[in-house]
Formats: structure tokens, C-alpha cells, sequence
């Protein structure tokens, strides 16, 4: 059977103790909500920036007007694109694109490297460097989709031959902006050049 507590004092101690864990179930209870609203919170933040960079590397690109190679030979009939330049631009919709920031991987049947932006010199076995081609902008960097910038490459340089890209070749080439986007380009090596002291790959 239950007790019958008769006390006034101990009825009280009972009102008391039972207050007590009512205030303490509260506190649980706003401190837990407090953690969930604070991650909720942090789990928003976190797919917000992550979104954003997504968005960005999708959105930023460049696209390869023309490739052009300038062609040479070893002096035994054997010819080579010895300098490769691209004119690019970035494509509508894009940010701006800070080239100088970029990086090339180049990757040939014989050869795969990664290139960084040659500031002041021209390019080499592992730099890149690029020239204003449009009236306006800067060599460094796509700001409008007007503005026109060549990209060099080395191919003598960068080939294990010390020749550069031999005709009938093909290299994959990967631009790699400061958001992460990559802008792919395939090379296609003519399988004669004839006369050509350039020639579209």
C-alpha cells in the first residue's frame, strides 16, 4: 500500500525535491536545444561555402579558341610542334579567371607534368607563360568574355626528346583555375606538316 504522509514538513521536502528535478529536466532540455541549433546551424554554414564552390567550379570556365603549333625538325626528317600556344577566353557566365593562379597538366604518351605561370620569363619545361592578344585586359587574367590571352608551352622543353610533340601525336591538356575548374584541350599532331612553319593541332 502507499504511505500517507501526514507531515507538512515532509510534504514539503517532497514539493522541493520534485521542483528540483522539474528545473534540472528544463535545463537538459535548453542546453540540448542549445547543441542543436548551433550544429544545425554549423551544418548550414558548411553547405553554403560548399555549395558556393561547386557552383563556382562549374560555373568557371575557359574555352580554347585555336591551338597553334610552331613546327621544327631534329635535322634528320623528323618533325615536331617544339612551341604550342592557345588563345583562350573565359566562357559567359564565368568569374574572372586569374591565370596566374592557373596550373597546366600536360600529359603526352611519353611525357606528364604540371605547369605553373612563368611571371616575367617565357615558358620552360615546367612554366607556362601567356601574352595579351585582344586590345584590352591583361595577360594574366580573363576579367570579359571579349579579352583574348595566348598560353605558350614549351613542348621541346617539356617532351623527354628534347624535341616536342612528333607529328601523328596527341596530349591531353588540362587548365585548372584558382576555384578548382578544370578546362580540358586535346592536341592533335598533324601526321605531316609539309612547308608549314605553323600548323593547327
Amino acid at each position: 500500500m502507499f504511505e500517507i504522509i501526514t507531515d507538512r514538513d515532509e510534504r514539503g521536502q517532497v514539493g522541493i525535491g520534485t521542483l528540483i528535478v522539474f528545473i534540472a529536466m528544463v535545463l537538459v532540455a535548453a542546453i540540448a536545444a542549445g547543441v542543436l541549433i548551433n550544429t544545425a546551424g554549423l551544418l548550414q554554414s558548411q553547405a553554403s561555402n560548399t555549395g558556393s564552390d561547386t557552383q563556382q567550379e562549374v560555373a568557371n570556365q575557359i574555352s580554347v579558341i585555336d591551338a597553334v603549333g610552331v613546327t621544327t625538325s631534329d635535322g634528320s626528317g623528323n618533325d615536331y610542334i617544339g612551341n604550342l600556344s592557345l588563345t583562350v577566353k573565359k566562357s559567359a557566365g564565368s568569374e574572372e579567371i586569374d591565370l596566374s593562379s592557373a596550373t597546366i597538366q600536360y600529359t603526352s604518351d611519353t611525357t606528364a607534368t604540371t605547369l605553373t605561370y612563368a611571371d616575367a620569363t617565357g615558358p620552360t619545361a615546367s612554366e607556362f607563360s601567356t601574352a595579351l592578344e585582344s586590345s584590352t585586359g591583361q595577360k594574366d587574367a580573363l576579367i570579359n568574355s571579349d579579352e583574348r590571352v595566348s598560353i605558350w608551352l614549351d613542348l621541346s622543353a617539356i617532351e623527354s626528346n628534347g624535341n616536342g610533340l612528333e607529328t601523328g601525336a596527341d596530349a591531353t591538356i588540362q587548365i585548372v583555375d584558382q576555384s578548382g575548374a578544370t578546362s580540358v584541350y586535346g592536341v592533335n599532331v598533324p601526321n605531316t606538316f609539309g612547308d608549314k612553319s605553323y600548323v593547327l593541332v
